[in-house]
């Protein structure tokens, strides 16, 4: 991977020093309450309503422990992989998050720049705060495009089009999100957007998505959410793959896979939809199950470190988005700390497929996951100390 080191080597001499401190990916979320206004650190870490899915989401992965194989091969041991057809350095994606330039100048460039400098893929936001444009000038580097819906037709043609002119080679559609409710935190905390944060990719339209205003009219939201007849419009005037966002259930992704849709992420939006809702990783095998072993999954939500990681390609993901600690590293460090959060997690993953005896991402499945045992279990068994 010579590109990958080059990438990362003038990335290194061209940005600020990574705080000694950060040993793991998951050092940032700690590390970012320190460059990140209280308010809105609370807006980001918090999910919805009581912060019940947000707790789950992080829970659910505890719920399963790795269990390693022996006298494995690895030898040509590689994150290398394949997804939807298409070639990928690593599993690793970053997710679509709105409105980067609240922690970080840079913003959504400084992202791109980073999944550049990894081999990795950037799913830009709608709700960006720098134009999809101006992402897709800063680097040549693969990119998608997540679309909200908007309540005219002729806008969301508008940012497709957009998309497909500036060469965003995917668009990720979000329907989980149509109406979101801000999470006590956030409101005790007392954020509020900034009026020189704004969705800038929706600034010549008639008005921001329904996604990103506050919900004032719940039924006016609502009859603007999209349907099933809008997802096949969409299909009708694109040619870029598209991937659905936002699915729980398995019937909603056997519909999806029968509609032609190219993958779907299984997510629950980082606990910022529905509070109380399943979790990613309690819904990922049943929808892997619905829909066969070949058809491209995602998963998002929860996901802190590459041990994360090979659990839910082990339950049936091909992939996975990272959100919050996006975030968090652009905060710290802008495009390096994006760079070296991915580089972290990349490694944890190469470290836990090591382990684990795993030499290839398609080697990572069910066989390599337990049930955790309970707390009193486990202090009835003794251990030699090694």
């Amino acid at each position: 991977m010579p590109g990958f080191f080059i990438s990362m080597t003038n990335l290194l001499k061209s940005l600020t020093s990574i705080p000694a401190d950060i040993v793991t990916a998951q050092d940032y979320e700690a590390l970012a309450q320190r460059f990140i206004p209280a308010p809105t650190y609370a807006y980001i870490a918090g999910g919805s309503a009581q912060d019940e899915t947000l707790a789950a989401n992080r829970a659910a992965f505890s719920q399963y422990v790795i269990c390693p194989r022996l006298l494995r091969d690895l030898s040509s041991a590689t994150t290398h992989t394949i997804i939807a057809g298409k070639q990928f350095a690593h599993p690793i994606l970053l997710a679509p998050v709105a409105y980067q330039r609240l922690v970080h100048p840079g913003g959504e460039i400084d992202s791109a720049r980073a999944a550049a400098a990894t081999d990795s893929t950037l799913i830009l936001s709608t709700l960006s705060s720098h134009s999809l444009e101006d992402v897709a000038a800063a680097t040549p580097a693969n990119k998608w495009f997540q679309l909200y819906f908007q309540p005219v037709r002729e806008h969301t043609l508008d940012l497709v089009k957009r998309a497909e002119a500036a060469g965003y080679s995917a668009l990720v559609v979000t329907l989980d999100a149509s109406i979101q409710v801000p999470s006590r935190r956030a409101q005790h905390a007392g954020f509020y957007l900034p009026p020189e944060i704004s969705a800038v990719n929706l600034r010549s339209y008639c008005s921001e998505s329904s996604a990103a205003a506050p919900a004032k009219n719940i039924f006016s939201l609502l009859r603007n959410a999209p349907n099933w007849q809008d997802l096949q419009w969409l299909q009708a005037q694109t040619k870029l793959p598209i991937w659905v966002k936002g699915v729980l259930h398995p019937e909603d992704a056997k519909a999806l896979k029968a509609l032609g849709i190219t993958g779907i992420v299984v997510s629950n939006h980082g606990g910022r939809g529905l509070d109380g809702v399943a979790t990613s990783m309690q819904m990922l095998p049943l929808i892997r199950g619905a829909v066969g072993a070949e058809f491209p999954l995602l998963l998002d939500s929860g996901i802190r470190s590459g041990k994360d990681i090979f659990k839910a390609l082990a339950l049936g993901a091909d992939g996975v988005l990272i959100g919050r600690l996006q975030i968090y590293a652009l905060s710290v460090a802008g495009a390096l700390g994006v760079a070296h959060m991915m580089k972290l997690l990349r490694e944890e993953l190469e470290v836990c497929m090591a382990m684990a005896g795993c030499s290839a991402i398609s080697d990572i499945d069910t066989t390599y996951l337990m049930p955790a045992v309970s707390a009193p279990t486990i202090g009835a068994v003794h251990f030699s100390g090694e």
